[in-house]
């Protein structure tokens, strides 16, 4: 099977803070691309904060990016609250996380710690439309109805 050519992100510095690293993957199996923060933030029980990254991107067309979670600052009581969050194609500026920590105290996140991943998820044209939607057997409910 022929390999393909991998698609491409642009990414741009903001040029707001010192230069982080573009975003990876940790390692060659990695799923997602650490996104880095720019500057020292404090987060606050119980308060959302917006951490900058330092820089806009692009997805390529029929793309946009994913922002997700990473499970390491989870372990430690730091949620980012819209997981997932998108990068649409069309938004140019700068992109933050909105970071949420649950536990005793402050978490102190430190310039160039890794603080969310990126995913390209592909995004076809699509469309909706008004029609009839009928009941599946078996599927009734919602919200954990059927069980465990």
């Amino acid at each position: 099977m022929a390999r393909s050519r991998a698609l491409v992100v642009t990414v741009e510095a903001t040029g707001a803070y010192p230069a982080q690293p573009l975003p990876s993957r940790a390692t060659p199996r990695s799923a997602g691309f650490d996104l880095r923060a720019a500057r020292k933030v404090r987060l606050g029980r119980g308060k959302v904060v917006l951490v900058p990254t330092g820089v806009r991107m692009r997805a390529p067309p029929g793309y946009f990016v994913e922002v997700r979670p990473r499970s390491g600052l989870a372990s430690r009581g730091v949620l980012m609250a819209n997981a997932p969050g998108t990068i649409d194609r069309d938004y140019a500026g700068e992109v933050k996380v909105p970071l949420l920590f649950l536990g005793r105290g402050t978490y102190v996140i430190e310039a160039g710690d890794r603080i969310a991943q990126l995913r390209l998820a592909e995004d076809p044209a699509s469309k909706f439309r008004t029609g009839r939607v009928r009941e599946v057997a078996g599927r009734r409910g919602g919200f954990g109805s059927t069980g465990r």
